[in-house]
């Protein structure tokens, strides 16, 4: 590019200039194309529907040696398969296969993953309409289908 203009008259060339140097930077050119929400499976929604395909264990990263229970999932708005966990004791047993379930994000740094699950960014909140959360305090029972 050379070196910037100085002097009477020069508005014009430092604005396009400045314009042409906005799209070397990649925050930018993500921002203004929108690249994470086209590449965003819930299409930048906070939560999403979607039907369980299978129940799965992912091993947890180093040094953890866990089994993070985790359920194949198939969102009903575009049908994108996405792995969400299910957090808490027993959730687990509260989800099975068909059910249909509420995801949101888990809320890892700049929609990552969270913790030792690797490549996992959505959890459980709802199984068949009805609260996790509340169904593993035994505050209700799972509804029959």
């Amino acid at each position: 590019m050379g070196r910037k203009s100085n002097g009477l008259r020069t508005g014009k060339a430092l604005k396009r200039r400045r314009h042409s140097s906005r799209w070397l930077d990649a925050n930018f050119v993500s921002r203004t194309l929108q690249l994470k929400r086209k590449a965003d499976p819930l299409e930048g929604a906070s939560q999403a529907r979607g039907i369980v395909l299978e129940k799965i264990q992912l091993e947890a990263k180093q040094p953890n040696s866990a089994m993070r229970k985790c359920c194949r999932v198939q969102l009903v708005k575009n049908s994108r398969q996405v792995t969400a966990f299910m957090p808490r004791d027993g959730a687990q047993k509260m989800v099975d296969e068909h059910d249909e379930v509420f995801i949101e994000s888990i809320g890892g740094c700049q929609g990552k993953s969270k913790g030792d699950i690797p490549g996992v960014r959505w959890q459980v909140i709802k199984v068949n309409g009805q609260s996790l959360d509340a169904l593993l305090r035994g505050k209700i029972e799972k509804a029959r289908k």
